[in-house]
């Protein structure tokens, strides 16, 4: 067993003797404005932030009114079921945006290597 430098030595010598090759699609996406990723993150974070709104409101109302949520929903649960709404609308969304960008990434390429023209997805 080695002394914990010894292994960053190793780790850092590895590092160095990797090589990695650009892909020839690299200058589109560095000059992009945003990636998939970064829309897909902003479109989750948009809709997470409505989706709690919306959830908030009759959470909140109702532990105050109704009298079974007020004897048995405390703090920690009604914050776990706006943010359970919350997150998942966050993960629904940017899987959909990531799904929709590789879609049309894939058609894009079928139509330059077979010649043939967009065919419009029906949803």
């Amino acid at each position: 067993m080695g002394s914990p430098s010894d292994v960053v030595g190793v780790r850092a010598s590895k590092r160095s003797s990797v090589m990695v090759a650009a892909s020839p699609n690299e200058h589109r996406v560095i000059d992009s404005k945003t990636s998939p990723t970064q829309d897909a993150v902003q479109r989750g974070l948009k809709m997470a932030i409505i989706a709690g709104s919306v959830v908030a409101v009759p959470t909140l109302v109702g532990c105050r009114v109704i009298p079974w949520a007020k004897a048995n929903l405390n703090y920690t649960a009604q914050a776990l079921s706006i943010s359970t709404a919350a997150i998942s609308t966050f993960f629904i969304t940017a899987d959909k945006t990531i799904l929709k960008h590789a879609r049309g990434n894939t058609i894009g390429k079928y139509d330059k290597s077979y010649g043939h023209e967009a065919v419009p997805t029906q949803r």
